[in-house]
């Protein structure tokens, strides 16, 4: 319990102090007008406010990532709590902000474009076509999972088929309608059936005392499982996730002000490595350890651990209410998951989005391949997306590292996360069964000379990117703006 305690304790802290600590190696101008006014559109560039702004974000980044993710990473032990902590504050959190934030100097320019202006043309490419994949999965896999939570909860009431085409047909009017008509009117009511499941669990594990294992050298993680590299793609979204960096720039383009950066994007970051933090606190304690933990889980996945924890904790009302909470999410972030691939569509091939038929041409291809994608296994398709995921976040984190490079200021606090996160990803790709399957010590060897290599190639680039005097953000001086 105390090291559940001292962990959401040190996230909430980090957010004063580090998060501070980051905001000024960025440097805010207040002055600077946003991309929410020098590009406004009414669909997709608009300003709403700092409260809207970060319940929107919080929803969108926080799936099922950060309650399945924890739900699997309880299987390695207490050490969860110290990657959610850790990642959360010096990687996740800076990964966001520094994403939500060069965006917002971008005219709220999207991974592929920004990826293209700081790591190179050929990466603008590479990364649109990474970035509508890794989309294209969130989008999948945030449909199946709430879909087979509503099932359950439904008893029998709608056939599987009926809720997923209900889900799809809300997320192509989330795709498709201006920011500010659903997302905007309807967060706020899911973010109060958010906040019930996260405090309705998280305080019950607290006042019925739950077992929640500590930890220590001697329990640091179960015998015989290794957690380098797993323990860092199975636990994604609640300590570092690539998918936050699809989903920034779309509240860079609704941001009023710079100095409002760090609550939206550091911040909620920050939200949600607490709600991270209470399902691997209740994955740890409830199901008498790691063997009840896993029989649940291959009886019924991460999804019957949500139920039974939720009912467990708060009864049968309560419970039923945590798990629509909990079936939220991932709508709330499939929902921007589609619509952002859109948005990173239109802008790859420069097409405006203000025109209904301009938005529906791009969009409607991408929901029937999500549709064909469902017919696929749910664990092969996590598999896939947690190694997407996380090579997303590195090539975030190298973005953020070449601003900060050119612009002579700490680049170590994105590079650190990048180069740790590099060797992880090329490590897995190496040796996992849907990657090269090598050998674990091959694997290792590769992706030690990958990231070395990956460490020089970013030197030289910079120093030229710097030499060259490249532009870090759009000019704004002629803009006006608007109140």
């Amino acid at each position: 319990m105390y090291t559940f305690l001292a962990g959401v304790v040190l996230l909430i802290v980090g957010y004063f102090t580090y998060g501070k600590f980051v905001e000024k190696v960025f440097g805010v101008n207040e002055g600077r007008t946003t991309p929410a006014f020098t590009h406004q559109d009414g669909v997709d560039y608009l300003p709403m406010n700092t409260k809207k702004n970060s319940l929107i974000q919080l929803l969108n980044i926080a799936g099922v990532g950060p309650i399945f993710g924890p739900i699997m990473g309880a299987l390695y032990g207490p050490v969860a709590f110290l990657w959610i902590v850790l990642g959360c504050i010096f990687a996740g959190a800076v990964h966001d902000y520094l994403t939500g934030m060069i965006s917002i100097r971008n005219r709220g320019a999207h991974l592929p474009e920004l990826a293209g202006k700081f790591l190179g043309k050929f990466m603008k490419h590479v990364v649109n076509a990474f970035a509508i994949l890794l989309l294209l999965l969130v989008g999948t896999v945030f449909v199946t999972a709430p879909a087979g939570l509503l099932f359950s909860l439904m008893n029998g009431w709608a056939t599987m088929g009926l809720i997923l085409g209900a889900i799809f047909i809300y997320y192509i009017l989330a795709t498709l309608l201006p920011i500010d008509k659903i997302i905007g009117r309807f967060y706020p009511i899911f973010g109060a059936l958010l906040l019930i499941s996260a405090i309705g669990v998280g305080g019950g594990l607290v006042i019925t005392g739950a077992p929640i294992p500590e930890l220590t050298l001697s329990n640091l993680h179960p015998d015989n499982v290794p957690i380098f590299p797993l323990l860092f793609l199975t636990i994604s979204c609640g300590a570092l996730s690539g998918f936050h960096a699809t989903q920034t720039p779309i509240i860079s383009r609704t941001t009023q002000n710079e100095k409002q950066g760090r609550k939206i994007f550091y911040g909620m970051m920050i939200a949600e490595g607490v709600i991270a933090m209470i399902w691997a606190a209740a994955a740890m304690s409830l199901f008498d350890g790691g063997t009840g933990l896993n029989a649940l889980l291959a009886e019924g996945g991460p999804g019957a651990v949500v139920s039974e924890a939720s009912t467990l904790m708060l009864g049968a009302i309560g419970g039923t209410l945590a798990v629509l909470g909990v079936i939220i999410l991932p709508i709330t972030s499939g929902d921007t998951a589609f619509r952002s691939a859109r948005m990173i569509i239109a802008d790859y091939f420069n097409i405006s989005q203000k025109k209904v038929a301009s938005r529906l041409w791009i969009a409607l291809p991408l929901f029937v391949i999500s549709f064909a994608l469902t017919k696929i296994d749910f664990t092969i398709l996590w598999r896939y997306f947690s190694w997407a995921n996380q090579s997303t976040a590195v090539i975030a984190l190298w973005v953020g590292a070449m601003y900060l490079f050119i612009a002579k200021k700490n680049y170590w606090i994105a590079m650190v996360p990048g180069i740790f996160m590099t060797m992880v990803t090329t490590t897995y790709i190496l040796n996992a069964p849907i990657g090269f399957g090598l050998s674990m010590t091959v694997s290792y060897i590769g992706a030690a000379i990958a990231t070395i290599a990956v460490i020089v190639i970013f030197y030289a680039a910079a120093k030229k990117a710097r030499e060259n005097n490249l532009p870090l953000e759009d000019d704004v001086s002629g803009w006006k703006q608007v109140s």
